[in-house]
C-alpha cells in the first residue's frame, strides 16, 4: 500500500472517530461555519537574479460540529510574474491558520532548469537567468483539506493543545508552475495560551511531499510561533516567526518575519493584516497581505 493511501486512509478513520467522540450535545460557543477572503502579494529574487512577484488569493470554509473538531477547506487563486519559483510549495503544515493567509513562495535553484519550458539544463544549482521563463501564469492553486481535534482545553495554566492533519490536493495546473501536481500530506500540533492581554502561539509539523519527476521534493519541518498583546477588545497586534527545513533540494531553509494585525470589525466580522519580510535566500524579500472573515 502507497504512503499516500495509507495517509488517506488513517486521515478518514482518525476523523470519524473524533466525530463519534464528540458529545453531539456539546457546542462551540463561537460560530458553527466560518468562511473568509484573503488577497496576499510577495516579491522575491530567490537567488536566482530576477524578481518574481506572487499574488495568492484564498478562499476558506471552516466547520466546527462541536466545541473541539473543526475542519477546513481551502481553495486559491494564484499568479505569478514567472517560473523562476512555484507557488506550489508551501511555508507550515497544510498552510498555517485556518483563517490565516499561508502560502509563500520558495525558491528552486538547480530545479529551474529541468522544469518543462525554462529551456532545459541539469539543474544542480548552476540554472542563469536565461533558463528562467519570464511568462506570467495563473489559475487556480492547490486545495488543502484540514481537520484538527482540541486535545487539552485552555487552563489557568494549560495551553490550548490541538493536533492536526491535512492533505493537499493537486487541482493547480503544474504545467503552468502553478503547483508540483503531486499530493501532500501532514500533521501538525498547535500550542496557544491567553495570559491577561498577552496571546502566544507556537506551532510544529512535518509535511509528507509527493515525488515529482521534475522538481526534487523534500518531506520538510515547519515552525511557527507568535506572540501579541490585546488592545482594547477589537484589536491584537502581533509578532510572528515562520520557518522550514528546505522543501527541495538546493533550496535554503525558510524563514521569515512578521508585523499581524487582527481587528474584530463586527461580532461576526474580522479582519486580518500582515507585513512580512524574508530573511533567507529561499524566502520573499518582502510580502504582505489582508483577509476578511464572516462568522456564521
Amino acid at each position: 500500500m502507497t504512503r499516500l493511501k495509507t495517509f488517506r486512509i488513517m486521515f478518514c478513520v482518525l476523523m470519524q472517530a473524533l466525530c463519534l467522540l464528540t458529545p453531539g450535545g456539546v457546542r462551540a460557543e463561537g460560530p458553527l461555519v466560518s468562511t473568509g477572503v484573503g488577497f496576499e502579494f510577495a516579491s522575491g529574487s530567490y537567488g536566482l537574479g530576477t524578481k518574481t512577484d506572487s499574488v495568492y488569493i484564498p478562499f476558506t470554509l471552516a466547520v466546527y460540529p462541536s466545541d473541539r473538531l473543526g475542519f477546513m477547506l481551502e481553495i486559491p487563486y494564484v499568479y505569478q510574474s514567472s517560473s523562476a519559483v512555484n507557488t506550489g510549495v508551501l511555508l507550515g503544515p497544510g498552510g498555517g491558520q485556518m483563517t490565516g493567509m499561508r502560502k509563500e513562495v520558495a525558491a528552486m535553484p538547480g530545479s529551474v532548469g529541468t522544469m518543462p519550458g525554462t529551456g532545459g539544463g541539469s539543474g544542480g544549482g548552476t540554472s542563469s537567468v536565461s533558463t528562467v521563463s519570464h511568462k506570467s501564469r495563473q489559475g487556480v492553486g492547490d486545495l488543502t483539506l484540514k481537520g484538527g481535534y482540541v486535545l487539552v482545553q485552555e487552563g489557568e495554566f494549560v495551553p490550548r493543545v490541538r493536533p492536526y492533519l491535512f492533505v493537499k490536493v493537486p487541482t493547480a495546473d503544474r504545467d503552468q508552475m502553478l503547483g508540483t501536481g503531486e499530493f501532500d500530506e501532514g500533521f501538525a500540533v498547535e500550542f496557544s495560551k491567553q495570559f491577561g492581554n498577552w496571546y502566544s502561539f507556537a506551532e510544529g509539523g512535518y509535511t509528507f511531499q509527493g515525488s515529482s519527476p521534475v522538481l526534487a521534493l523534500k518531506d520538510y519541518f515547519s515552525f511557527n510561533a507568535g506572540t501579541g498583546y490585546q488592545i482594547g477588545e477589537r484589536f491584537l497586534p502581533m509578532l510572528i516567526v515562520k520557518a522550514s527545513s528546505a522543501p527541495i533540494a538546493g533550496a535554503s531553509d525558510l524563514v521569515d518575519l512578521r508585523l499581524k494585525l487582527k481587528y474584530l470589525a463586527g461580532v461576526r466580522t474580522g479582519v486580518e493584516g500582515y507585513v512580512a519580510k524574508g530573511v533567507t535566500r529561499s524566502t520573499p524579500d518582502y510580502g504582505g497581505g489582508l483577509a476578511v472573515y464572516y462568522d456564521f
